[in-house]
């Protein structure tokens, strides 16, 4: 038997102003979050927000020195808050790394250990950058690994048909947000 936690990854207010597509990305992600929550499965934020100064990041990091570049992700601010259509509720926890990973410069592997968390059920923003990060990191942590495609978004989607249906179901389980809801619906 697995225990299973629904991640939601970078789904803040300057990421989704930038990615959503008018595709109802961020009320099929909702349903998501609702069915987690209906079903007993922890759901965990996670946000990227760096330190004033970004004393995290490397000018050799050339993904990260385009966002500091670019005043994304500082600590604080307004942008970097979770979306509101999908906020936290108590009992939800938030982790904040700082890096693409969920993982890197986090305490999620932490959270995780602690609740005994053995499967992760992967949604964000982008699907080219934290999801993809976030699945080779929890690949090679051994967790069971499952994908909500239609709950991840990126602002190319032919990447994002590509990584979903191409290179995802190697090591993931991937499925659109109603077929996943239909299997962890409490009976």
């Amino acid at each position: 038997m697995t225990n299973s936690a629904l991640l939601v990854m970078d789904v803040q207010r300057d990421i989704v102003a930038m990615a959503d597509d008018g595709s109802g990305y961020v009320p099929r992600l909702r349903r998501a979050i609702d069915g987690a929550r209906a079903a007993g499965i922890p759901v965990i934020y996670v946000k990227i927000a760096l330190r004033p100064g970004d004393p995290e990041v490397s000018p050799r990091n050339k993904a990260m020195a385009n966002v500091v570049r670019a005043g994304l992700f500082t600590e604080g601010a307004p942008g970097t808050e979770i979306h509101h259509d999908i906020a936290p509720q108590q009992g939800d926890v938030v982790v904040t790394k700082r890096r693409g990973s969920a993982f890197s410069g986090s305490d999620l592997d932490l959270v995780l250990r602690a609740r005994d968390i053995d499967s992760l059920v992967l949604t964000g923003i982008a699907t080219s950058a934290v999801v993809l990060s976030t699945l080779w990191h929890a690949i090679d942590l051994d967790f069971g690994l499952t994908v909500l495609a239609d709950a991840c978004l990126d602002t190319d989607p032919e990447v994002h048909r590509f990584l979903t249906e191409k290179l995802f179901p190697r090591w993931a389980d991937v499925v659109a947000v109603e077929d996943w809801l239909k299997a962890v619906a409490p009976r």
